[in-house]
């Protein structure tokens, strides 16, 4: 079976195509912004552009706009194909990006969330997750944050707060995503988002 990932929730894009667990071709950028631009032409610059049997892709927490894009893509490839759609959380592939050097150690996600907060989960020495995504100030992240590696984009100022913790920068990669347990994926679509929107309505 083929199965496309695909990961834009964060400030990098990513795309992969595998058979079975097989890597067969990839793709990453790290854009910031754009992912509505870049996406879809790295998925139809894969083998067969991109098709596949299967297609995960990542519901967030995250950007709330690369969530929704991923989402959208993903759908629309599912009904164009005839492929299952399944999704997988963010930070389980943060961690699961940090377990392919660290593959022994129980890991804290910590990734930058806007207004000066983080997104924090921790994951056991298999990739499950032992508590819930949060978003946090860092402060009340340091102290949620109870693995020996912290990853993420905010790992080094995370780290710095809890003596004996290692540090690993890392953004999500879709290349990852066989080291992920198989208990991750949902057919769940719905965005992750940990926090609320950062638009307002005007009052009335």
């Amino acid at each position: 079976m083929k199965t496309l990932a695909i990961e834009c929730a964060s400030e990098a894009c990513s795309v992969a195509l595998f058979d079975g667990d097989r890597l067969i071709a990839h793709d990453y950028l790290t854009l910031g912004r754009g992912h509505a631009e870049h996406l879809v032409p790295m998925i139809a610059a894969l083998p067969e552009k991109g098709q596949a049997d299967r297609i995960v892709v990542s519901r967030g927490p995250g950007s709330f706009t690369g969530v929704r894009i991923g989402i959208a893509t993903a759908r629309a490839l599912g009904i164009a194909w005839g492929a299952k759609v399944e999704s997988y959380p963010t930070l389980a592939l943060v961690a699961a990006t940090a377990r392919h050097a660290h593959p022994d150690s129980a890991i804290s996600v910590a990734m930058r969330a806007g207004h000066g907060e983080a997104f924090v989960q921790n994951f056991d020495v298999e990739g499950l997750p032992i508590s819930e995504p949060l978003s946090l100030k860092p402060i009340e992240a340091a102290k949620a944050c109870i693995g020996e590696l912290i990853a993420g984009t905010m790992s080094e100022e995370i780290s710095a707060m809890n003596t004996g913790t290692k540090a690993m920068t890392t953004l999500p990669d879709a290349r990852h995503l066989p080291t992920m347990p198989a208990e991750i994926f949902s057919s769940d679509l719905s965005p992750a988002y940990c926090r609320g929107p950062d638009a307002k309505l005007p009052g009335k």
